[in-house]
């Protein structure tokens, strides 16, 4: 029986230890969903009915706790979970994945490890690599899956082709590719990542997933590919909008270039549509009450690249500001159910807790309120000290749209067929023999 506690958790949004005990309250919550501690569950991914992708992006957050607020509670279960899921070819896409994994799931994982770079997390030991050569393979491997075959380029849902979505191009995945060339390009001062980002920008504004609307821009979802691209479904996510306009501010800062410092802008003038009285929600699914599982996590990503463009764009700094401590007091008194008394809930202008729970609630909590502590990213001239590698990920099957245990060729969908029936044949001939 849950239990509500009206009152939430206190939060004084300009005190750090207020913020950070309610920060390691919330985080508290997150691990209750971790199954990589617990007898026969897997390192680094969190209980069903959550993703991997998930997983990713709750580690992010983790991460920032533990820089942020120096709170090394979790710290050794944080790097665990990053190198148990690289894959053999430590790229992130892990053969345990192969049957749900896209661009966009490997892209939360690349941006893990990339805030793991940025917060000099100390890099893993032994043959594993440091964690800015994760996040170069994660690139690596991404951009070498752009595909010119339709809608004049762009990255599909899904790397494999046997998965749902293969045939559809969208703002997410191509957002996530965006995002982490932004943040390389400013880390290693190496201007081919910058030059990935801005290739990645025209297209998406060339096919009409991200319009120019006066002075805000629009972000909708995507299309399929059968169609080339000309059909696009324009529903719009938070987190969509996050991506791009971190991505922007990340340039802006490396580049000083104002075009993308205005980019940025407009972005942000097209997310106020993501605010109700200053106090974030995710506007496609929220008011209906229908938001699934993934879409209760978006304003965790939503809030993260708040903070971060607070921090990288000073134009925006105060507009930003003002959002995110409005969003942090309301999902304040959210986080006040639970038999825990701060387990938080999603509709953070309600004024208590709604009755909604999970990981998503969870890890958007922690990540609005700690974005009001948020500093600016290091880089390898600033104190950054992880080990790269601009070639990883460049010689592994992953680069492609095969597993990396098994080589189907790309796009051979009666291949990947016949290998299923196959599989499936041993494992009924061996069901057969047990049997007998």
């Amino acid at each position: 029986m849950w239990v509500l506690f009206s009152d939430g958790l206190t939060l004084d949004e300009t005190d750090e230890d207020s913020i950070c005990y309610a920060v390691s309250l919330v985080a508290d919550g997150i691990m209750d969903y971790y199954e990589g501690t617990q007898y026969g569950g897997t390192i680094g991914i969190f209980q069903e009915p959550y993703y991997w992708w998930e997983a990713g992006e709750a580690w992010g957050g983790m991460i920032d706790m533990w820089y942020l607020c120096g709170n090394d509670t979790y710290e050794d279960t944080i790097k665990a979970a990053l190198i148990a899921q690289t894959g053999s070819d430590y790229d992130y896409v892990p053969s345990n994945q192969s049957m749900t994994e896209g661009n966009d799931d490997q892209a939360f994982w690349g941006l893990a490890v990339m805030q793991a770079t940025e917060r000099n997390l100390s890099d893993p030991t032994g043959d594993t690599p440091g964690w800015l050569a994760l996040t170069q393979a994660v690139f690596n491997t991404m951009y070498d899956r752009w595909d010119t075959s339709s809608c004049n380029g762009g990255l599909r849902w899904q790397i494999f082709t046997w998965n749902s979505g293969y045939d559809y191009k969208n703002s997410i995945s191509n957002g996530g590719l965006f995002h982490i060339a932004a943040r390389l390009a400013r880390y290693t001062s190496n201007d081919t990542y910058a030059d990935v980002a801005a290739e990645v920008w025209d297209w998406v504004v060339g096919v009409g997933f991200l319009v120019l609307d006066s002075d805000a821009y629009v972000i909708f979802d995507g299309a399929d590919t059968g169609d080339n691209c000309t059909d696009i479904e324009t529903t719009e996510w938070s987190y969509t909008y996050g991506l791009y306009l971190a991505g922007c501010a990340y340039l802006y800062n490396y580049t000083e270039d104002s075009e993308w410092e205005l980019r940025a802008a407009y972005i942000l003038n097209g997310a106020s549509s993501f605010f109700n009285n200053s106090i974030m929600y995710e506007k496609s699914c929220q008011a209906s009450g229908s938001c699934d599982n993934d879409e209760r996590s978006f304003k965790s990503v939503f809030s993260r690249c708040l903070g971060l463009t607070s921090t990288l764009v000073p134009t925006l700094t105060d507009t930003i500001k003002t959002l995110l401590v409005a969003s942090a007091k309301g999902a304040a008194e959210s986080c006040s159910g639970g038999t825990d008394g701060h387990t938080c809930g999603l509709n953070w202008f309600y004024g208590s807790w709604d009755g909604w729970y999970g990981l998503g609630e969870q890890m958007s909590a922690l990540e609005v309120f700690q974005s009001l502590l948020v500093k600016s990213p290091l880089t390898a001239d600033t104190g950054g000290t992880s080990t790269g590698n601009a070639d990883a990920g460049q010689s592994t099957s992953s680069s492609t749209t095969s597993s990396n245990d098994i080589t189907v060729e790309k796009k051979d969908k009666v291949g990947a067929g016949i290998l299923t029936a196959f599989v499936l044949a041993i494992l009924f001939g061996g069901s057969i023999w047990m049997i007998l």
